[in-house]
């Protein structure tokens, strides 16, 4: 059976941006247009990793591959890079990051014993991967500590990044738990702006009162220490907040099939019934014990 190669998936491309004979969609297609398909792709892969499903990953791995080659490919078109100086980049800069690995900068070396490879730990790895990343930061004239973090990441995902990036100069929790203190912290806090914002007497235009600013501040503070608390336990908060979500998604709907068996057996009707607060929290303890 015939398999199809890079090269084919190059030329597809082409034909799909022939500007007679290729696909009106694919030619209206522009970098900014592809912006939200790209960010789709990549969220519906980490969705077929963490399902844990092969054949989901196989096929999902296609996609963000093919969101690079159509974003290499318009570069081309505009004779700014092409795929292939997309791929001389990055080996350069991996060959460039893992000093360990590849001796004396080359990726193919007959001295491959004197790599140090996994001799040197996961955190000194960490270390120089940071200080490599710093000193191409000086030579790109991007010398501020967050230059390269971007501004369009997820807020969670940029909170990692800032973190770490502040880690470097020193700025960072010891331990775990002095992270942890420091969201109890924040929590008090909030506590407080929202006992303020509570005790207004006229709170119709709360949106634009101090008080209810606070609030807005303060929980910023509560999600911001949370990462933190994530980050110092190796833990992806990401990943952490989508099982959370999971979970809860799961126990909604475990809740609803009980509330429906319920109603069934009373002869009641789910659409004409308002679901009893007290009976609704009975049911969601017995998904919690059975779960």
């Amino acid at each position: 059976m015939a398999k199809y190669t890079m090269d084919d998936l190059m030329h597809l491309m082409s034909r799909l941006r022939d500007p007679d004979k290729g696909c009106p969609w694919d030619l209206k297609q522009t970098t900014k247009t592809l912006i939200q398909h790209s960010v789709e792709e990549v969220y519906e892969l980490v969705d077929a990793i963490e399902s844990d499903n092969t054949k989901d990953i196989q096929s999902e791995l296609g996609d963000v591959l093919f969101q690079v080659v159509f974003l290499a490919r318009l570069a081309e078109e505009n004779q700014q890079f092409d795929f292939a100086m997309v791929v001389d980049q990055l080996c350069e800069k991996l060959i460039r990051r893992h000093p360990h690995v590849f001796i004396e900068g080359q990726l193919y070396n007959s001295n491959q014993q004197e790599s140090l490879g996994t001799s040197i730990s996961e955190r000194q790895v960490s270390e120089s991967w940071e200080d490599i990343k710093a000193a191409e930061r000086v030579i790109e004239g991007r010398e501020g500590i967050f230059d390269d973090v971007p501004l369009a990441l997820p807020a969670l995902l940029r909170a990692v990044k800032l973190q770490k990036r502040a880690a470097t100069v020193g700025l960072d929790f010891i331990q775990a738990r002095s992270a942890l203190d420091k969201l109890k912290e924040e929590v008090t806090e909030l506590e407080q702006a929202m006992d303020n914002y509570q005790q207004q007497p006229d709170i119709s235009d709360s949106a634009q009162s101090h008080d209810y600013k606070a609030v807005i501040d303060e929980l910023g503070d509560v999600l911001f220490s949370s990462v933190n608390v994530a980050r110092k336990l190796a833990i992806n908060p990401e990943s952490s907040l989508r099982a959370a979500n999971r979970k809860f998604s799961e126990r909604v709907l475990a809740v609803l099939a009980k509330l429906s068996a319920e109603n069934s057996m009373n002869g009641k009707n789910d659409d004409q019934m308002t679901p009893d607060p007290a009976l609704l929290a009975q049911l969601w303890q017995a998904v919690k014990r059975e779960s």
